[in-house]
């Protein structure tokens, strides 16, 4: 399992990905339209996955889930705008 950390917003059409290191400095802030954020995953390592509890999340959560992934779902009132 890799060191990185991935936070991960979820919205209807436009995803947004923020990369983190070891020590949490955001190294790579990526917005995707749905697809992209599909074959974003295809090519990633397994590692920590971060995403806010929503309606959409617990189906991203076993897509990754399934791929080897570590997926942490937060309650929203856990989560910095």
């Amino acid at each position: 399992m890799s060191t990185v950390t991935i936070a991960v917003d979820l919205a209807k059409n436009v995803f947004e990905i923020a990369v983190a290191g070891r020590a949490g400095t955001i190294k790579e802030h990526k917005r995707l339209s749905r697809p992209q954020f599909e074959r974003f995953w295809a090519i990633r390592a397994p590692c920590r996955v971060v995403i806010e509890a929503c309606a959409t999340s617990h189906f991203w959560a076993r897509y990754l889930i399934a791929r080897g992934f570590e997926v942490i779902l937060l309650p929203p009132h856990y989560v910095k705008p």
